[in-house]
């Protein structure tokens, strides 16, 4: 008989790139493209929030369909591996394309954030629910699964961790104009400030290195009609030509703490060497794995039956409405750090560090999810995760800017036990469909798995829409001082007791979630009785 169980540590590691790949994709834009499209793009908060919701109302259809077009997918390759492959490109494109900003109008810019982040949601559908549908084929043991599970969130942690770590460096490295700079002090705390670049830059942003000081220009550049004091300047510059301000706020300004850099480029090369690596990372993923289980011989294809077993599915709708909701819980937390570090800790170059700090407690929660989840049972761990989690994370409400010892000691412990979330959560999906076979006699494992998507974009695009909606209505603006001061307390709020109130709700759901590690034992038991028999 073959051992359908056992899967390779090789194997485990190559299906862990896959989601290393999409981490890249998915982190990078849920902690990095807001404040892309606000700061950079010049977009309004509450019109990025409400494209984040509206490009989510089609992702219930197209995760679903995805799902169906998986199972129904004959290869040589399988069912789920060969769409590792046919995306892997597709979906490293229309990343770049998310942090190109094209000269265009104010309306223009708005289409094509619009076309540019639905494609992306549709790219990621078509890559990510194979995806993750291949682990329910791997094996046939849930415990096995599990152990997968945990390698394959340290794939993603460690995804996540190279865009969120390097990209803020990668920024100021792709977007450096290498200007010549000069200072004259005013006053105390005042100095004008004199740069010219060697060639033609058209996006170009001033600041200074640790973001407190304001700028107004000396002389209205003739292609503004605002000059009112901000923490940054964004123009366009011609070659030698000179461009000079007041600085306000700031001690001992020297020409090593001017920022000059054009964001746009820096933004856009970084991605594209990301994209590249997630490209690599997806090619990886479908060379070093194997599918193994496969629906049961007596099986017809019924797509009316696997839609009303999958509503009948009572682990899956549960799994569904968690997967939502500590998916919000956690976009949130992404969504809003850079914000938090540049406007309330006025250092966004800390927040590459601190990101890379909650990468490191996200591997070790990960880690330690497959002994505890033999310890206390999957269901009993997620409850505990969420609970403990987001209790840590509404702490951050009691610190100030000066406490970054307890801001990243907090960060860290929140996110230690929110990386046990989507560990447990892509397994229960693989038991999910397993109860489906062992219930109805039939298996469909891509459609099962289309609530992981699913939950992650229309997750991620509900806390777009909640942080834009919060941001506005405190009347933020990344490029006035006065209006970011003033959005301070709903900075803050996002970063502490929001997104706690959102775990909170879920693990008072998980309650109901009916598979114990009695009733999979079970389950498991019975499947392999069977598929030996048919074997």
């Amino acid at each position: 008989m073959l051992d359908s169980n056992k899967v390779s540590i090789k194997e485990k590691i190559g299906y862990a790139f896959g989601d290393g790949a999409a981490n890249i994709a998915w982190r990078g834009v849920a902690a990095f493209l807001f404040i892309f499209y606000t700061d950079v793009f010049g977009l309004h908060p509450a019109t990025v929030g409400m494209l984040m919701l509206v490009a989510r109302f089609s992702d219930g259809v197209s995760d679903i369909a995805m799902g169906i077009i998986g199972d129904r997918t004959t290869s040589k390759y399988g069912k789920f591996r060969p769409w590792v492959l046919w995306t892997a490109i597709p979906l490293g494109v229309i990343l770049s394309l998310l942090f190109t900003g094209p000269e265009l109008s104010s309306t223009g810019k708005v289409v094509y954030a619009y076309i540019t982040y639905i494609l992306f949601t549709l790219i990621y559908t078509a890559n990510n629910i194979p995806y993750g549908a291949l682990m329910g084929v791997m094996t046939g043991n849930d415990k096995e699964r599990t152990s997968i599970g945990s390698y394959r969130m340290v794939g993603a942690f460690g995804g996540g961790m190279l865009v969120q770590g390097a990209l803020l460096f990668l920024v100021a490295y792709f977007g450096n104009i290498e200007p010549k700079i000069n200072i004259n002090q005013l006053e105390n705390k005042k100095y004008r400030v004199e740069v010219t670049a060697s060639k033609d830059v058209e996006n170009a942003n001033i600041k200074t290195k640790d973001g407190i000081a304001t700028f107004v220009w000396e002389t209205l550049a003739s292609d503004s009609d605002d000059n009112s004091p901000t923490i940054g300047k964004s123009f366009s510059m011609e070659a030698e030509k000179v461009y000079a301000f007041i600085v306000s706020g700031e001690k001992e300004i020297t020409e090593d703490k001017i920022s000059l850099i054009n964001q746009q480029k820096g933004y856009s090369n970084s991605m594209y060497l990301m994209s590249a690596f997630l490209v690599l990372f997806m090619f990886i993923t479908f060379y070093s794995t194997k599918e193994r289980i496969l629906p049961p011989k007596t099986q017809k294809s019924n797509l009316k039956q696997d839609l009303k077993d999958l509503v009948a599915n009572k682990p899956w709708v549960i799994l569904l409405v968690i997967g939502l909701l500590f998916n919000v819980y956690n976009s949130i937390k992404q969504g809003i750090v850079v914000i938090y570090f540049t406007h309330y800790l006025n250092n966004q170059l800390l927040a590459a560090s601190f990101m890379v700090g909650l990468m490191l407690a996200s591997i070790a929660g990960a880690m330690i999810t497959a002994p505890l989840g033999k310890k206390l049972g999957k269901r009993n761990l997620f409850i505990y995760a969420l609970l403990f989690s987001g209790i840590v994370n509404a702490l951050l409400v009691f610190c100030s800017p000066e406490d970054i010892s307890g801001i990243f000691i907090i960060g860290i412990l929140s996110e230690f036990a929110s990386a046990i979330f989507p560990t447990l959560f892509f397994v229960m999906l693989g038991d999910a469909a397993d109860y489906s076979e062992f219930k109805n006699g039939r298996r469909a494992t891509g459609l099962i798995y289309s609530a992981g998507s699913f939950a992650t974009k229309f997750g991620g695009g509900i806390a777009g829409a909640i942080i834009g909606l919060v941001l506005a209505s405190f009347h933020y603006n990344g490029q006035d001082t006065a209006a970011i001061k003033g959005a301070i307390p709903g900075i803050v709020m996002l970063m502490s007791w929001v997104p706690s109130i959102i775990a909170a709700i879920a693990a008072f759901l998980m309650t109901f979630y009916p598979l114990t590690q009695k009733k999979l034992d079970e389950i498991t038991l019975e499947l392999n009785t069977r598929r030996t028999n048919e074997s």
